[in-house]
């Protein structure tokens, strides 16, 4: 192999100033190294990675070795944490113990509260449904007092009734004995156990039934069928003369169409006859029978 001597000496000829731009190429490459150096010591994230360089320069030169950098140290074994024993929690502050207390009051408060509420709900409704009882009771006595009342004074309406009839019939006997003071009663002539006021006895006589059927008879019209002998009983008012005034049936004969004949043949009549004495008592009770 050559040596650089020989080289040199078949080279062109050496320029001025060539020691000075051997410093400068060799400031320039020290640079450049450091550039790269700096680099990689930039980017670790990859160790594998390495830089290579050629330089050439006038003077041959062998090129350094690339730069290895080192594998970071491998990372320390997890450090083993040794069971903590249990630690009870402190105790609460008298701040947060002054806190609890209060919550406690408070909620017992609510609690008797709402215990109040409702025993005083339950308290006003007790009160209304005797309220309501006392009401219905006073109603009831009021009604059962009205009920007494009206009847102590349908009592009394009774009594007091029974008092002007007996009053009535107080004043109707003196004005009777009365009357018969002022007749005198002289001269009657009823028999001793006699109880009338007149001087005489008066009514018809025993053969004025027989005319007054005489005359009412024909005006009588039955042609209906009936059981038995229905007998009806009228009471008929006259005038002095005889004239039929009205009429009234006191006693059904239980047979109506007899009945209705009976009151249709005395309207029919109009006048009844005179009695012996010629007069025509009034209101007399005529009996008519089906079958006389």
């Amino acid at each position: 192999m050559p040596s650089a001597a020989d080289r040199l000496e078949f080279g062109p000829p050496r320029a001025d100033g060539a020691l000075r731009s051997f410093g400068l190429a060799l400031v320039v490459h020290a640079l450049l190294i450091a550039a790269l150096t700096w680099g990689l010591n930039w980017k670790r994230s990859n160790p594998d990675i390495a830089f290579e360089a050629e330089l050439w320069s006038s003077t041959p030169q062998e090129a350094a070795p690339p730069v290895v950098e080192a594998p970071p140290p491998p990372p320390p074994p997890p450090e083993v944490i040794p069971p903590q024993p249990q630690v009870a929690p402190p105790p609460p502050t008298p701040d947060a113990e002054i806190a609890l207390e209060q919550e406690k009051k408070r909620k017992l408060a609510q609690q008797k509260e709402a215990e109040a509420q409702k025993q005083a709900k339950l308290k006003a409704e007790q009160a209304k449904k005797e309220k309501e009882l006392k009401a219905k009771e006073e109603l009831a006595k009021r009604k059962a007092a009205e009920e007494a009342k009206k009847a102590d004074a349908r009592k009394q309406d009774a009594k007091d009734e029974a008092k002007e009839k007996q009053a009535e019939a107080a004043l109707a006997r003196q004005r009777q004995e009365a009357l018969n003071r002022m007749m005198g009663l002289a001269g009657a002539t009823g028999g001793a156990d006699a109880k009338g006021t007149a001087q005489k006895s008066g009514g018809p006589s025993a053969s004025y039934g027989g005319k007054v059927r005489a005359k009412v008879k024909p005006n009588v019209v039955f042609t209906d069928d009936a059981i038995g002998n229905p007998t009806a009983e009228v009471e008929v008012r006259t005038a002095p003369d005889g004239t039929i005034l009205g009429q009234r049936l006191v006693k059904s004969s239980g047979n109506k169409a007899w009945d209705d004949a009976v009151i249709k043949a005395i309207i029919r009549t109009g006048t009844m006859p005179r009695d012996v004495d010629g007069r025509v008592p009034t209101p007399m009770i005529l009996e008519f029978r089906l079958r006389d």
